[in-house]
């Protein structure tokens, strides 16, 4: 299955028929101090739970379905725990036929204080987790519907996602005459929602007539995000690819354990869809595997003809369950200077529902503000929204540019691998969707920010969170352009030895653009790929500029050791780049063409007598600006204020006159040539007018 294309005007339409809000800026929101709850144990809850126990659609690759955990429970210093080795060897040796073992969903019910509100809560248990940011021991995901008691309808379904740092799948408002639908995620278990008319298919959208399985509000305002509705969803059902990544212990893969004597590879997540390690690849994996459905569970009692027919066990059955226990696993995973323990709550077991705070409170789990607030306008017992800081990005691939000269430019275009996203401050993983990282409930002040995927060189950045209205935006204009990693070389700058405090770095290309903007505090490096032609800004704490060429070509490493800001730096800059494009110009044109060029008076030639006399026209005003742009370098360098302004001057000037001389030499260019140079004489003229400004010399 490919990625179905949606075009931008479409997409908002579609958002716009569907009645699908904007958060307009406004972050996600969480709880405020919601009412009491109580368990309802009666036989209103059974049939609560046999009314909306959901339909269930699995990946034909799925190793763990949802069965009883009291089949492998024992008893460790008093206390009844489900060890995961006991679960996981004993789940496959117990799996002799067609049929999983113990298929099974346990459910809780309970009812708000003088409110007609209750929750339906449906835990899924599966003896293990394997994903493309995490693996552990056990896993339990959850499926929560908030209903009506006096009418009987259902006013919300929220499918859990991962961590309670991904948005959730939810749905406001949905058919009360149509139970709910889960398509598990593979390995994962992650819970898409599925209301459309296609039960095993995801869809994001309200496309073609039909609603969309997700309610979740878009993020407006941010170009590279704007109009993807904020919940995880199911990437592999969307046309993007998961890579998965391999569990071991002790420095040998989990299947090889003395203690998992009924497992083998088999039994985990197939190889196909499997890589060992991020950076073992030199770009992102292609033909993975897309989603296919396999099995299908519906609850024993409708009559649904499934593939598997499942019971509802009250979670009271297994209360008596202390803990799900299992040693911390590890895996290949290249975070930049951050150790694999700082998230290891990530990648060791799940936690007990009946001791965490959703399984009595389930609204706190509502990661959409918009259906809290709707659930408190109908019901006193839900609090309104209140804010929670979020942090949002968009990934894309930064490729060769077709228009640009080869190594003079790049493109950013749509990655069809999806990423992970972690926070080194808050240490837990999260996966993109659609190429969107949006982490969830991040305290105020600075982060570092990591983004990594198989096959691509990682980026790293700070993140300011300030706790002002709106997400805080990470990247350039909330987008981060990640590096295939045959193709990278890591950009180093070093503040420590520069001539004054520097706060922020910055790297743009010729043709994509501004590509890395963040602050700077120390030692720090960027990823950048061997096809562009950059300039790269560092700014201080007086708010001076400077700036230096950089032209990667088949170098793994360039450094900056000694980046200097003022007129010194920026005039510099402006020499190299005027140098730079007239060798380019002279090596795209026949020499004998061009003429003698070492006479450095630009009023003489270059309009009349043709093409050959155009070019030696831009030659000459380039040479021109290298003249007077070094002039100016080196007079600010001696601390001569005056005399470097005046070249300066001259600079800008000839710089006119560089751009009278390239658009009557453009037709004689190559193509992608005369672009380039145009790109580069506006970055010449912002760089020779900063220098003019600046106080620093």
């Amino acid at each position: 299955m490919t990625r179905p294309p949606v075009d931008r005007r479409t997409l908002l339409a579609g958002l716009a028929g569907g009645g699908m809000a904007s958060l307009a800026g406004c972050p996600l929101l969480e709880r405020g101090d919601d009412g009491a709850t109580a368990e309802v144990t009666d036989e209103r809850a059974r049939d609560l739970a046999e009314r909306f126990a959901p339909s269930m659609y699995f990946d034909r690759n799925e190793p763990w379905f949802p069965t009883d955990p009291r089949a492998y429970e024992s008893e460790a210093d008093g206390e009844t725990v489900v060890d995961g080795f006991d679960a996981l060897d004993g789940y496959v040796a117990d799996w002799t036929g067609d049929v999983p073992p113990e298929p099974t969903v346990f459910y809780h019910v309970v009812e708000y204080a003088d409110s007609p509100l209750a929750v339906v809560q449906f835990w899924f248990y599966s003896a293990f987790d394997q994903f493309t940011t995490n693996f552990h021991w056990h896993d339990w995901e959850l499926l929560q519907v908030f209903v009506d008691t006096e009418t009987g309808e259902p006013q919300l379904y929220v499918a859990s996602s991962h961590s309670r740092s991904v948005p959730n799948n939810e749905f406001l408002d949905p058919d009360p005459d149509r139970p709910p639908r889960i398509l598990s995620e593979l390995g994962s278990h992650s819970s898409g929602l599925s209301v459309n008319d296609n039960a095993e298919r995801f869809q994001r959208f309200p496309l073609d007539g039909d609603v969309a399985d997700i309610t979740n509000s878009v993020l407006d305002g941010v170009e590279d995000v704007a109009a993807i509705p904020l919940a995880y969803g199911l990437p592999r059902d969307e046309g993007l690819a998961l890579p998965y990544v391999g569990p071991e212990l002790d420095g040998e893969s989990l299947s090889d354990h003395e203690r998992l004597p009924s497992v083998d590879a088999s039994d985990f997540v197939t190889e196909d869809l499997t890589v060992r390690s991020f950076d073992a690849l030199s770009s992102p994996p292609a033909n993975l595997p897309d989603r296919e459905t396999g099995l299908r569970f519906e609850f024993q009692g409708r009559d649904a003809d499934p593939d598997v027919a499942y019971d509802v066990v009250p979670t009271a059955d297994l209360e008596h369950i202390t803990d799900f226990t299992g040693p911390q696993l590890s895996f290949e995973f290249a975070i930049p200077e951050f150790a694999e323990d700082a998230i290891a709550s990530h990648i060791t077991t799940t936690g007990v529902p009946w001791q965490g705070d959703r399984y009595d409170d389930p609204a706190s789990d509502i990661s959409e503000a918009r259906h809290r607030q709707a659930l408190a306008d109908r019901y006193d017992a839900i609090a309104a929204p209140s804010p929670v800081n979020q942090v949002v990005v968009g990934v894309t691939n930064a490729v060769t540019a077709d228009e640009a000269p080869a190594g003079s430019g790049l493109a950013t275009t749509d990655s069809s691998v999806e990423t992970v996203a972690l926070l080194e401050s808050e240490p837990e993983a999260v996966p993109t969707f659609r190429g969107v990282a949006a982490v969830q409930d991040v305290p105020e002040g600075d982060h570092r920010l990591t983004i990594n995927g198989a096959g691509v060189a990682p980026h790293s950045e700070t993140v300011s969170v300030s706790g002002d209205d709106g997400p805080t935006v990470a990247g350039v204009d909330g987008e981060v352009p990640l590096v295939a990693r045959e193709n990278a070389t890591k950009l180093e700058v070093d503040p420590d030895g520069a001539d004054s405090d520097l706060t922020a770095l910055a790297v743009e290309d010729d043709f994509a653009g501004r590509l890395y903007d963040a602050p700077l505090s120390g030692p720090d490096a960027v990823y950048l790929h061997r096809g562009g032609a950059f300039t790269t800004e560092v700014r201080d704490r007086a708010d001076e500029v400077g700036a230096f060429r950089v032209n990667p070509d088949n170098e793994d490493r360039v450094r900056l050791d000694e980046p200097r800001t003022g007129k010194a730096s920026l005039a510099e800059y402006v020499a190299d780049v005027a140098a730079e494009t007239r060798a380019d110009v002279a090596a795209g044109v026949d020499e004998a063409d061009i003429g003698d060029t070492d006479d450095d008076d630009d009023d003489r030639g270059g309009q009349a007598g043709g093409p050959e006399n155009a070019v030696e026209g831009l030659t000459r005003a380039l040479d021109a600006v290298v003249e007077a742009a070094r002039r100016a370098a080196d007079r600010a360098a001696a601390g001569d204020r005056g005399n470097a302004d005046r070249s300066l001057e001259a600079v800008a000037m000839r710089l006119e006159r560089v751009g009278s001389r390239l658009a009557a030499a453009s037709d004689s260019l190559p193509p992608g040539l005369s672009r380039a140079a145009d790109n580069r004489l506006a970055q010449a003229r912002q760089r020779s007018e900063q220098a003019r400004r600046a106080d620093k010399l």
